[in-house]
């Protein structure tokens, strides 16, 4: 039995604590925060045998196997580092870090400590996910030349503070973006170039972020991403025998998938056998549990080096349009 700690209580803390319950080989036993009343909040809802209310607690537990850090990512690099200096293996929140700078430090920890680490893609777990992967593999789109993909909305009162407060690394790009790349590049790869405009909210983090990647094939992704209005939320992936389109919230375990066969208007749902889990977070959960009792320190799916790449494609989108946060200098 595996055995995990959680590091934050906000919402996507409260649906992973949810989801452990469906892992059979996983058991929540430590909640940690830095305020005594959420804790106890979140274990009045989670029952829980150890409640701490710091940090350094809960990574001191020698009861605790594994930690899921949910903390703003404007604090992974600090947290997961405290982790993994007390023996504690990683399921840490994406974006992973600010930068790559800040990855690489993390990731070379993790291998220093021979302790396991992963970025919480949750998406790349998740069963929808992978039929894409396998439809686009199996050439059904033919040559895909094209992927379009919209993330936005206008969050509501009370606004979180992560949004846009750049002391959080807040803005779009790296809280909702990072999914619009993560896609774009599972399909397309890396870019071989990246252009990149932002319009700036008050703060001076992105409100807005318009993201264009060229490939040398002549493939091309736009990504775009907002705070201030509310997007489809959808992923076309277009190619010359068709179009895939991941239907509304492209990312979470709800979206479907639709196969718009070349010069037919009809639209073929492509299914997937593979049934929902909780809130979806139960398919890395159970991945990292596997992993651990297999006694590995990275992810044969979600590796190091993809971590890695996207964090250096993340900075290069940054970087061109012009959005810095302290952690960069």
């Amino acid at each position: 039995m595996i055995r995990w700690g959680i590091l934050g209580c906000g919402s996507i803390a409260r649906k992973f604590a949810a989801d452990l319950a469906l892992v059979k080989n996983a058991k929540f036993v430590a909640i940690g925060s830095r305020s005594k009343e959420n804790a106890q909040l979140f274990a009045k809802d989670f029952p829980v045998p150890h409640i701490h209310d710091s940090y350094e607690a809960l990574v001191a537990n020698p009861e605790v196997d594994v930690i899921y850090v949910a903390s703003p990512h404007s604090h992974h690099h600090e947290h997961t580092l405290l982790c993994l200096e007390h023996g504690k293996a990683v399921l840490c929140e994406k974006a992973f870090a600010v930068n790559h700078r800040q990855a690489k430090e993390m990731i070379s920890a993790a291998k220093e400590k021979h302790l396991f680490l992963m970025e919480a893609m949750w998406t790349k777990f998740l069963p929808h996910y992978e039929k894409m992967i396998s439809f686009t593999n199996s050439g059904n789109l033919g040559e895909i030349n094209s992927v379009l993909i919209n993330f936005g909305f206008r969050p509501r009162t009370p606004v979180p503070a992560r949004l846009f407060d750049p002391e959080l690394a807040g803005g779009t790009i790296l809280d909702i973006g990072v999914y619009n790349v993560f896609i774009a590049m599972s399909i397309l790869g890396r870019p071989d170039e990246i252009d990149a405009h932002m319009k700036p909210a008050g703060t001076g983090v992105d409100e807005q972020c318009s993201v264009l990647f060229r490939y040398k094939n002549g493939a091309m992704a736009q990504l775009f991403s907002s705070f201030i209005a509310h997007l489809p939320t959808e992923a076309d992936i277009n190619g010359s025998n068709g179009r895939l389109r991941l239907t509304s919230r492209f990312y979470a375990p709800e979206s479907t998938l639709e196969f718009y066969p070349d010069r037919m208007d009809s639209k073929q749902l492509v299914p997937f056998d593979k049934p929902l889990e909780g809130w979806g977070y139960y398919y890395e959960a159970k991945h990292v549990s596997d992993c651990l009792q297999k006694g590995l320190k990275e992810s044969p799916v979600m590796t190091h080096e993809n971590t890695l790449v996207m964090m250096q494609v993340l900075d290069e989108i940054r970087q061109k349009a012009g959005i810095r946060y302290e952690a960069d200098l």
